[in-house]
């Protein structure tokens, strides 16, 4: 008697969708102007920075006989560099640690002011909440630019025109800056946590800095940078507000420079358009250097939001 054995049984092949291919195909091409928009977006930003960059090496008679986006044939950055240090007595030394000083105030007290704004909105209510809240939206929507003659206006009347105080205080008033900050307290600090510690008996004071203020890491630190920014980059309310060329911040005086030179003043018959190049591109250095140091900060906030609790 002969046995037969069973065939051992074929596993079932997995049926390939016959559109998963042409699927993505189709989101290839869907990326693709993605790509070239990020990619022309990037070219945006970076070809100026580019061209200072190129510039620095150059000097005037070469920033006009060469090719913007390409060295010369002989590159002196380390000679425009020395020259811009040490032009008129190192007054450029001068004017970016005013620009250090006006910019560091500033950001720092704009974001502790924005931090206790915003937290008091989001975690208190009172009478009138909504109307101030709004205003405060309604002020974001002016341009600062606007208010610079009321705001010289006013200084003037105190005295304190040709002050630091003429550039600092203004800047410490950042609208948007509270509305971010309202916002993010909404989630970051948990009401529990504050119910937690008033029954421990801690004050309103100590729950904001010991408490709060942590929590609220990511948003200060992207006020500051924003307050930062802006503070380093003003240029009309310096213009109208000082006076002494000893309190100028690295844009109005660069400007001066620029001035000069245009205008065939002492000293623009060497490279001063050349020193007005170079010190733009030190000036913007500080600012790399610090969204640097203070980019993990937005990264810890991107990341805590997205744990479920």
């Amino acid at each position: 008697m002969t046995t037969t054995t069973p065939a051992a049984p074929v596993a079932p092949t997995a049926a390939v969708p016959a559109d998963s291919a042409a699927s993505k195909r189709r989101a290839g091409r869907r990326s693709t102007p993605l790509t070239i928009a990020m990619l022309a977006a990037l070219a945006y930003f970076l070809l100026p920075l580019c061209w200072l960059l190129i510039a620095s090496t150059k000097s005037t008679q070469d920033l006009f006989n060469s090719f913007g986006l390409w060295f010369s044939h002989a590159p002196q950055l380390l000679t425009n560099i020395r020259q811009t240090l040490t032009q008129d007595d190192g007054v450029f030394v001068h004017w970016l640690l005013n620009t250090v000083m006006y910019a560091g105030v500033s950001a720092l007290g704009a974001a502790l002011l924005a931090a206790a704004g915003g937290y008091g909105f989001a975690k208190f209510r009172f009478r009138g909440d909504r109307a101030a809240f709004n205003l405060v939206l309604g002020a974001v929507m002016v341009p600062t630019t606007a208010l610079a003659i009321p705001t010289y206006l006013l200084f003037a009347k105190a005295g304190l025109v040709n002050t630091p105080w003429a550039i600092i205080l203004p800047s410490l008033v950042n609208p948007f800056g509270l509305y971010l900050m309202r916002i993010y307290a909404q989630d970051a600090v948990p009401d529990s946590l504050l119910e937690a510690a008033r029954i421990d008996g801690a004050g309103e004071a100590r729950i904001f800095f010991r408490i709060a203020l942590r929590l609220l890491g990511p948003g200060l630190v992207t006020v500051l940078l924003f307050t930062l920014v802006a503070t380093w980059n003003n240029y009309f309310l310096p213009l109208i507000m000082l006076n002494d060329p000893d309190l100028y911040p690295v844009t109005v005086g660069l400007s001066s420079w620029a001035a000069q030179a245009q205008n065939g003043g002492a000293g623009s018959s060497s490279d001063m358009l050349a020193l007005v190049v170079t010190g733009s591109m030190l000036s913007i250095i500080p600012l790399v250097v610090a969204f640097l140091l203070l980019q993990r900060y937005w990264q810890s906030g991107l990341a805590a939001g997205g744990v479920k609790q």
